[in-house]
Formats: C-alpha cells, structure tokens, sequence
C-alpha cells in the first residue's frame, strides 16, 4: 500500500482535476436519475399481486383504480358531467361511478342500496379514477384542479404529493444538516479551514454517488431522500481520522507528503474495517426479497466505498495543496478535555454494565412486539392536506378499496355462482362484471365494444370489487384471504386478483420473511469482518451483542409508547444502526487494546475514554441530528420514522459504547486476552 500512497500523493493536481471533472459530470447525470415513490412497485416479480398486474395489464387497458374523488353536493346530472371532466384528463384510462354499476334512468329508491351507497351517498359523489403510472404527477394536479376544494385521496395522491414534497422537504434538511456539521466541526477540529476541506471531500464522494445512480435507471424514494444524508453522516469520520492522523504525523516528518504517505499506512487498516463493516451491514438489505432494501442497500453501500476512494485518493491530495492555509488558520481548542467524563464512566461501568445486561431480554422482546403498518396507506398523518382529505371521505363513504377479479373466459354460469358467492362477503358493497351490469342472458355480441373491452378481454373476464375495508390491517388480510379461497374454489389457480389491499397483503408476506433472512446476514457477516480483523473471539461477540442491544434498545419504544411503526423503517434500521454505530464499538475497543499494551485495564479503560470520546461523538451527534432533522421536517410518514429511528438509534449506541461496553471490556479482559491472537496485555509484575 505504501508505493500506491506514494503515486497518489506525487500527483495531487492531476487527481483533483479528474475529481472535479467527475463530480461536474454526475452532477448532470444525478438530474437524469428517476425516482419512484410508490411502494408497491418493489414488490417481489413472482408476488401474485404482481403477476396479476402484468396480467390485467397485458389483458385490459384499465388497470387498478389509484384515485378517489369526493364531488360535494351534486346531482346526478352534474355528477356526470364531472365523470366526463375526469375521464378526458391525460392519463386517465378508467372512471368508475354509480353509472357503470346500475341503470341510473331508473329511481335509485329501488336500487340495491349498498351499490347506490358506494358511488353516490347524500348527495356527494364518489368517483373511483384510474391513472397511467407515468402521468401521475400530471393528472394528479389537473383532477385536483377540476374537483376545486373537493377531497381526493388514493395511491395516486400519495405519491404525488410524496414526490412533490419530499424534494423541498430534503433540501431543507440537507441545507441545516450541513450547516451542523460545519459547527461540529470546526468545535472539534483545530483550524478553521479544516471543516472546509473535509466537507468538500465529502461533497465530492456524495456528488459522484448521486451521478453514478444513473446505472440502476431508477432508485426509490428512501433512497433518493435519505442516501445522500445517510452517505454524509457515516462517512464523516473516515475524513476526520485521517486529517488527525496527518496533523499526529507531520511532527515526524519535514515532508508533508511524507507525513500523508505515513498518516494513510496507519489510518488504512481502521478506516477500512469501519467502512467496510458499514458496507455489509447497507448490502445485508440486498439480500432483501421487498427489492426497495436491495435499492437502498446498493445506493448506500456504493456511496460508502466512494467515500473511501476519497478519503484514500482524493482527501491526501486536497490536505497536500491546502496543508499552508491550514496552518495559518489553526485556532485553540474548543472542546474540553474528557478525563473528568473518563474517571466517572470508570467509576460507574460495572453497574452500567449490570443495567444493560437487566434490560437486554425485556428490549429484545418488546422490539419483535410492536404492531405495524405494512402499506402505504398510513404515510401522511391527520395533519396534511391528504389526511385530511381522506378523513372526508371516508367521514362519508366509509374505508373503501377497489379490488379486480380476472377469470377465465367462457363460462358464464360458473362466473354468476362465483358473484354471488363474494356477495355473501359483508365487506363487498358491490360489483362491476359482465353477469353482474349485463347479464348472462344477453349475448355478447349485442353489447358496444367500449363496454365490452372493460369486461372481457380475449381471455379473461372482469370482475371489479367494490370493498368496505382499509387499505391494510388484521381484517383486510383475511378480507384477502376470503377472497382468494373463494375464487381459488371455482378456478383453481387460473384466477389473478389486484388491488391496493392485496398488494399490501403480499408486502406484509414479503417483508416479514425477509426480516430474519437480512438480520442474521448482517449480524454473521459484521461478526466475520471483526473476527478477521480483531483476529479475536471473543471482541466480535462483545462489540455485535453491543450494538444489537442498542438496536432493540430503539426498537423497543414504539412498543412501550403504544405506537404503530412502519415495517419497512423496522426493517431497515436494523441494517443501518448496527452498519453505521459499529464504527463506534470497533475505535473504543482498537484503542483499549492498544493502551491495554502499556497499562493495567481500570487505567486502559480511563485513557481509552479520554481520547475517543471527541471523536465518537463527533460522527455520532452528526447522525443523530440528520436523523431527527429527516423526522421533524418531513411529512412522509416512512421516510419521517425512519429519521426518527436514526437519531434515537444513534444515541442508544452512543450510550452502549460509552457507558456500557468499557465495563464489558473489563469484565471481559481476562477472556480478551487469552482469546485475542497477539494480545500481548500489560500485566503487572508481583515483586518478591
């Protein structure tokens, strides 16, 4: 490694100006990158919620209603004209209303009330609206502006005012995450010029980051909204350990590129073992079947090596062309020194390490015992404008969700016993098909063929369920279920059913099977790089039992405060604490044994605690921050959790590192020592 240092450092010009003109060049292609924000489509491709769309797709040209329109205090005429309105917005290629289920020439006292009820309920009009995919955030906005202040609200919705706010929302945080760090740091560092110099090698490994997404053409919302931030906060601490480490060198050497060559040879082996744990823990979520860990995994993970590439390659060259102006603008200590903090952690670690080994059983079971949200049907809270639209909806029509039915073709008599065998369902209000709106007595060829393309294709006939249920919970799963079973009954495995709930349903399958699948990856892989590494036994399982104490430490809240949680941010974090907080774990505990060489453990442990406290909380209160800014700021219900879940994490391993793992460390050292190769620990000499 040292001859390639000493390449890097002999061309620091030529290696920034490929830097600059790779970072202009992703910053043009970060704008090309497209972003995705509806959940659903990161299901798994074999999930049969997802093969049903690609059939109904393939088969009919309207697809799953995603939007609901609540027209206040119409008549029917006017409902109508309405209808029509919708129905000639580019995009739109199905409107549903109380027309298609019933012949509304005659008096609709003497309709099915639950049919009538569905689509039209004291005098509000209820339309069911199917959007093209990609003309969401133009037809959206153009519907919004034909129904006035009239409520709507739908998958649709969602994500259009998820991709409409969440840009701004972002930037927001971005721009006083940012300005944190700048005052972290220059309390932290030495010279003014420092934060300067250490947040344009960030910038520069977050701009290219963001560029090179190109190669996935697409990346989720969480991946657009908190990867860059993510990338910003966990990387931070490889920029900082090698600019000291360069400051510690520089009074060996009167050669400042002699200085940086010694600086990157000892710095490698800790920057490497940090980031690269960092990394497994983000390509644990690859392993995910629900493909949004895959996306977010693969942004992060590819985010952290480029952070490493600049801080091995990029970094030494800009400290070697800035090394003057550093030191002209060099200013006394801000931070106070921790050896009063160190003497009382020593004092007090044997019952900090008692409490933390109390509360493990009690934290880990609460976090496995938290009830979820699977869906996105919870996103935005009572507080925004879709909320609260919602809310009027369903204040009027009740929780509603649109299902469809394909079954084969052909056999109308079987098709009319399946009818009314869903009709026996309390949760189906109504439904839209050929026996049902037609008739099976009437012959096909005697109907237009408008009508007829929405209720028979080549193959399959339709059948639209309109459903009293939410979009997800204990009884739209079974409501699924019922369903499934019933159609399962008469066609076998030839049936495809769809629909927000359904889809839901798939995702709650999904995601819970990938939890323990992504959890023992992460933990068995974290464990394989720091036995390598520390080339002990017994330090791996101190360090990861650690950290995933603190995991369920967080994870344990929504328990104990009765709180719903997004499953997916559950998921997640677990990858992205135990990733980004095991760095940590891994500087007290390199730096324990190292004084653990020359001194008795109590002393060890106090020089220990006096020397990385800065540097912990450094990176540590920079992710805590971003982590809360991403929850307070935003309105994304998931992408608000997840934040929240950041921050208190954060703090739950700062806590565990600093007041509990120097009293495992303790406890522990006899075991330390005979199971750590070349340990070689100080050990005080009785004399005679």
């Amino acid at each position: 490694m040292k001859r390639f240092y000493e390449h890097i450092t002999s061309h620091p010009k030529l290696i920034i100006t490929i830097f600059v003109i790779a970072s202009a060049i992703s910053a043009v292609l970060g704008q090309l990158v497209s972003v995705n924000y509806d959940m659903n489509d990161y299901l798994p491709s074999d999930s049969k919620s997802t093969i049903s769309l690609d059939v109904m797709q393939e088969e009919f040209s309207g697809g799953i209603p995603n939007c609901r329109v609540m027209i206040e205090n119409v008549t029917i005429p006017e409902a109508l004209e309405y209808k029509d309105k919708f129905e000639k917005v580019e995009g739109v290629s199905e409107v549903t209303w109380l027309d298609d289920s019933i012949d509304i020439s005659e008096p609709l006292e003497i309709q099915d009330k639950d049919a009538v009820e569905s689509y039209y309920k004291d005098s509000d009009a209820l339309f069911s609206i199917t959007i093209d995919d990609e003309y969401i955030l133009s037809a959206v906005p153009e519907i919004r502006e034909i129904a006035g202040d009239n409520p709507l609200e739908g998958s649709a919705v969602s994500s259009e005012v998820a991709e409409e706010s969440t840009v701004s929302e972002i930037a927001r945080v971005a721009v006083f995450a940012v300005l944190f760090i700048i005052f972290v740091l220059i309390v932290t560092t030495n010279s003014w010029t420092e934060p300067v110099i250490i947040m344009v090698g960030l910038g520069v490994a977050i701009i290219i980051n963001s560029g090179t997404n190109i190669i996935f053409g697409e990346i989720s919302f969480v991946s657009n909204a908190a990867g860059a931030i993510l990338q910003l906060a966990v990387s931070l601490d490889y920029s900082v350990f090698l600019l000291h480490r360069f400051e510690e060198c520089r009074s060996n050497y009167e050669n400042p590129r002699d200085a940086m060559v010694d600086a990157l040879c000892k710095s490698t082996s800790s920057i490497l073992s940090s980031g690269l744990t960092t990394v497994i823990g983000f390509i644990a979520l690859c392993f995910m079947r629900f493909r949004i860990g895959p996306d977010l995994g693969l942004v992060l993970a590819k985010g952290v090596a480029l952070s490493l590439i600049s801080v091995f390659v990029f970094m030494p060259s800009l400290i070697l062309m800035t090394y003057k102006l550093l030191d002209k603008t060099r200013h006394k200590k801000l931070m106070p020194e921790f050896h009063k903090f160190a003497k009382v952690v020593t004092k007090m670690m044997i019952p900090f390490a008692v409490v933390f080994a109390v509360i493990m059983i009690p934290c880990f079971l609460a976090s496995n015992s938290n009830d979820f949200y699977y869906g996105a049907s919870h996103i935005f809270g009572e507080e925004t404008r879709l909320g609260q639209d919602t809310a009027k909806i369903e204040e009027v029509f009740g929780k509603s969700d649109t299902y469809v039915l394909l079954v084969p073709k052909g056999d109308n008599v079987t098709e009319e016993k399946l009818s009314a065998k869903l009709r026996e369902l309390p949760e189906v209000k109504d439904i839209i098909s050929y026996v049902d709106t037609v008739g099976s007595e009437i012959p096909e060829e005697y109907l237009d063929s408008e009508t007829y393309s929405l209720l028979k294709s080549d193959n399959y006939s339709r059948m639209v369920l309109q459903l009293d249920t939410d979009y997800e919970g204990k009884s739209t799963f079974e409501l699924v279920r019922n369903i499934r079973e019933t159609a399962q009954d008469f066609y076998d495995d030839r049936y495809y059913l769809a629909g927000n709930g359904v889809s839901t349903y798939d995702l709650m399958d999904t995601v819970t099977a990938d939890m323990t699948k992504v959890n023992f990856i992460a933990i068995g892989a974290v464990f394989i790089v720091l036995l390598a590494t520390m080339k002990s036994f017994t330090l791996p399982v101190i360090l990861v039992l650690s950290i995933e104490t603190a995991i369920w430490l967080n994870m344990s809240f929504p328990y104990f405060t009765d709180s719903n949680i997004f499953y997916i941010a559950y998921l997640i974090i677990s990858s992205i604490q135990l990733g980004a907080t095991v760095d940590y774990a891994i500087l007290l505990t390199d730096r324990y044994l190292e004084y653990r060489k020359e001194m008795l453990k109590k002393q060890a442990i106090r020089e220990t605690i006096s020397s990385v406290t800065v540097s912990i909380l450094t990176s540590g209160s920079v992710l805590t921050v971003v982590g809360y800014l991403l929850g307070l700021l935003s309105t994304h219900g998931l992408l608000a959790q997840l934040g929240i879940f950041i921050g208190r994490g954060t703090v739950c391993s700062l806590a565990v590192v600093l007041f509990v793992l120097p009293g495992l460390l303790c406890v522990s050292d006899g075991f330390i020592r005979k199971t750590t190769k070349n340990s070689d620990f100080y050990i005080e000499r009785k004399v005679d």
